[in-house]
């Protein structure tokens, strides 16, 4: 913890060395063991990433998911990697490098030499995503090692530039149904005497609900309960050798209207600002040709204690990225906005959807980067 930001903790229990735990648990170590995430041996593990679904939440709301807050005794939390989103913290998993290393350090990130962002959950077809994150992912690697690594996820992301990114190497399985899920798990998971094996399953309803509906509301408790059910009915299903570990990617905090501000309809705050990239929780600011300082300046007396206003460097000398590669720079907006409590701050010309969501996450408060790690 740093002035009420969880800080990553990249190296020792964050959601990239999930994976390095996992190879040395099977036999096919891929470098040093994290120092504070150790899982014990087994032939088979599954990981269960559930999109959306906080340490604090899970803690909040234990009534409501029996299963796995009954996982939640002995267990300590992880942490996402920054910004705590999907498309940087799939990547980290897949990976198991933090984001400066990977490049994936945003929602929407600037396509260095554009005016254009990209959209890492979207994709562009113009940007190639093995160039864009062209490091060698630890799923390829255990496959390389003689794991059989295996992705259970929706038919339409098999392919996706995201999935290249984040999980090329692992085979792929596409379902888009709970009980074609939770077999295609059990046969994917199902441990050979010479090659043990490593399968990566998600889920993200949970995280769809608290966007559209908030993580206050009752739609996003029932969603809640019915993903405990289909991690329980999971868990039956797969024999006793083989190990579950239920994640996260981040958590979620609800935004009121009264704690937003849109940008687009506020001069002062766009004034050196040439792109506004990012997402609402977690800004990068791409600047005019010296306007860094200017920019840094107004949004600090603008925003107050309501956000953490950082240039590139500070951030990265936060540690907030992790080592970042020289490719990666020009991607960091050159002036980062990271949200505290509920306060977002809304781009309705590039982002009108925004508008129209509850709940959000990105920063780096307690809500949105703790994580669980659940082990039965």
């Amino acid at each position: 913890m740093q002035d009420g930001f969880c800080e990553p903790a990249y190296g020792v229990r964050s959601l990239g060395d999930l994976v390095p735990a996992a190879a040395h648990a099977l036999g096919s170590p891929l470098g040093p063991a994290p120092s504070g995430l150790l899982l014990p041996g087994a032939a088979s593990y599954v990981i269960f990433l559930i999109d959306g679904l906080g340490a604090r939440l899970l803690e909040r709301h234990a009534h409501v998911a029996p299963y796995l807050s009954s996982l939640l005794a002995g267990s300590s939390p992880a942490t996402a990697g920054v910004p705590s989103t999907t498309s940087t913290s799939l990547t980290s998993l897949g990976t198991g490098l933090t984001p400066g290393a990977h490049g994936l350090v945003g929602f929407t990130t600037r396509i260095p030499g554009t005016d254009e962002l990209l959209n890492a959950l979207i994709w562009d077809h113009d940007v190639e995503p093995t160039q864009w994150q062209p490091h060698t992912t630890a799923f390829s690697s255990l496959q390389a090692a003689g794991v059989r690594v295996t992705v259970v996820n929706k038919r339409e992301f098999d392919g996706s530039g995201l999935t290249v990114a984040a999980h090329r190497g692992a085979d792929y399985v596409g379902v888009d149904r709970v009980g074609e899920r939770i077999a295609a798990v059990v046969a994917a998971s199902r441990p050979d005497p010479r090659q043990p094996a490593l399968t990566y399953v998600y889920d993200g309803d949970l995280d769809w609900t608290g966007h559209r509906w908030g993580v206050a509301s009752s739609q996003w408790l029932q969603q809640l309960a019915m993903i405990d059910h289909e991690a329980e009915q999971l868990r039956e299903a797969l024999p006793a050798d083989r190990r579950l570990v239920v994640v996260a990617d981040h958590g979620m905090v609800d935004v009121p209207d009264g704690s937003r501000i849109d940008v687009s309809s506020d001069d002062e705050l766009r004034s050196g600002v040439a792109i506004v990239g990012g997402e609402a929780r977690f800004r990068h600011l791409y600047c005019t040709g010296g306007a860094v300082p200017d920019v840094v300046a107004t949004w600090r007396e603008r925003i107050g204690d309501r956000a953490e206003v950082l240039t590139r460097a500070e951030a990265i000398g936060r540690g907030w990225f992790g080592v970042v590669d020289p490719s990666v720079l020009p991607r960091i907006g050159d002036v980062i906005v990271a949200c505290r409590g509920d306060f977002a701050v809304l781009s309705t010309d590039g982002f009108p959807y925004e508008t129209r969501l509850i709940g959000m996450h990105g920063s780096l408060t307690p809500d949105e980067m703790l994580i669980p790690v659940l082990l039965d």
